[in-house]
């Protein structure tokens, strides 16, 4: 309702100083002061934030350890469809051995089907997981936001706690349920390509190794990027939560001193700067 005051002020006294103009900028001091705090917050250790996350995924520490040896195995038999096109084109083509050929075709089609069932119950358990993580934080951020003081709720608009319930716990599912499969899935995948180079042939494999810091270089470029934009994303799509729910809450006073399109003008600024900063990460991404 900070904002919602704001508008609702004649417009004779916008352009006189008073309490109503001191009082606007002691609140957007403090907006900029709580968005500085995230921002602070957000450059946190990496290994760090990690590790308190964790401690949601331990009472699930089992079906954890499934959902691991299913990406595992996953990731393994993934491998067979090139070994096994290997053999057909090396062996069973040249040689014109049909019935080799129809067992290389059935097991590569039975690979692909395992492929799919480990595919299958890794993501349902996965996504199950994800679930009932973000459901235990949602109920413990519920409570411990019951437990703070009023004047907490003074310092931080209601709009952007909405956010940190809502919006940020729901990223934290996508980061659980598919963003660490992702992750995984690929380490294991790498990990059985370099394997099965090095066995085949070492000194092409080592030659092919020669790009690897390259590729370590560019991503490790790229991830400083994504996260700074990705911070700015979150600050000002909590600033939209914020604006929207302390204009609608007042939006009797607003409507009574004609401050619609104050509110509107204010409104399409902050929404200008998300959409300008979700252009620029997806520069980033292309």
């Amino acid at each position: 309702m900070a904002h919602a005051a704001v508008f609702a002020a004649p417009a004779g006294s916008l352009n006189q100083p008073g309490k109503a103009d001191r009082g606007r900028e002691e609140r957007l001091g403090e907006d900029r002061k709580g968005h500085e705090e995230e921002l602070v917050f957000d450059r946190a250790y990496d290994a760090h934030l990690t590790g308190r996350l964790l401690r949601y995924v331990r009472p699930y520490r089992g079906r954890v350890a499934l959902a691991v040896l299913l990406l595992i195995a996953a990731a393994a038999v993934e491998m067979v469809g090139p070994w096994l096109l290997m053999i057909a084109l090396d062996r069973a083509v040249p040689d014109g051995d049909m019935r080799l050929l129809g067992w290389l075709v059935a097991a590569y089609a039975g690979s692909l089907l395992l492929a799919f069932v480990f595919q299958y119950a890794q993501t349902l358990l996965t996504t199950w997981l994800g679930q009932r993580v973000m459901y235990d934080l949602r109920v413990q951020l519920f409570a411990h936001l019951q437990r703070l003081s009023l004047r907490f709720f003074d310092r931080n608009p209601v709009g952007r706690l909405m956010t940190r319930v809502t919006n940020d716990v729901e990223v934290l599912n996508e980061l659980f349920s598919s963003g660490i499969v992702t992750v995984f899935g690929d380490l294991f995948t790498l990990i059985f390509i370099v394997a099965a180079m090095l066995i085949m042939d070492w000194r092409l494999a080592l030659v092919t190794f020669t790009v690897l810091p390259f590729v370590f270089a560019t991503a490790f470029i790229f991830r400083g990027l994504v996260r700074k934009i990705s911070w700015v994303i979150r600050i000002r799509l909590a600033k939209i939560n914020s604006v929207l729910h302390e204009h609608l809450s007042g939006i009797r006073v607003v409507q009574l001193f004609g401050r619609e399109k104050a509110a509107t003008r204010r409104f399409e600024q902050v929404n200008r700067e998300h959409l300008d900063a979700h252009l620029t990460s997806i520069t980033y991404y292309a």
